[in-house]
């Protein structure tokens, strides 16, 4: 035997098991990021309707107090929980009140969440 090197055969597909391989891990790894991201944004929504409830029956419950008083509660229940009012409608005794979320969306900033509720009396025929 010589020391000549074996001719490389370019038709073999030797490494194509670990080609693959990177290439399904690197879209396994995207669509965790993606599934992540979406159950943060579902997430914050719930967060963000459940202040704009909870703004809106503190502001309904100081309504006697006045119009002032109920939006004044309202904006202190969602400083509490870490939202914004951005909304305070008070007509009679309804309270409409609606809320803002940031949510992070990594390297692309932030996004708005925002959620709407409705306190008061039950109409008649509802």
């Amino acid at each position: 035997m010589t020391g000549r090197p074996r001719p490389v055969n370019l038709s073999e597909d030797d490494g194509s098991a670990t080609v693959t391989a990177c290439l399904a891990l690197a879209a396994l790894l995207a669509l965790t990021v993606l599934v992540t991201h979406v159950g943060g944004v579902i997430a914050a929504r719930h967060r963000a309707q459940a202040a704009a409830d909870l703004a809106a029956l503190a502001a309904a419950a100081e309504l006697p107090a006045g119009a002032d008083a109920g939006c004044a509660a309202a904006e202190a229940l969602g400083r509490r929980m870490k939202a914004r009012v951005v909304r305070c409608e008070v007509a009679g005794w309804d309270v409409l009140i609606e809320v803002e979320e940031k949510v992070p969306s990594g390297p692309f900033g932030s996004q708005s969440i925002r959620a709407i509720a409705r306190a008061g009396p039950v109409e008649e025929g509802e």
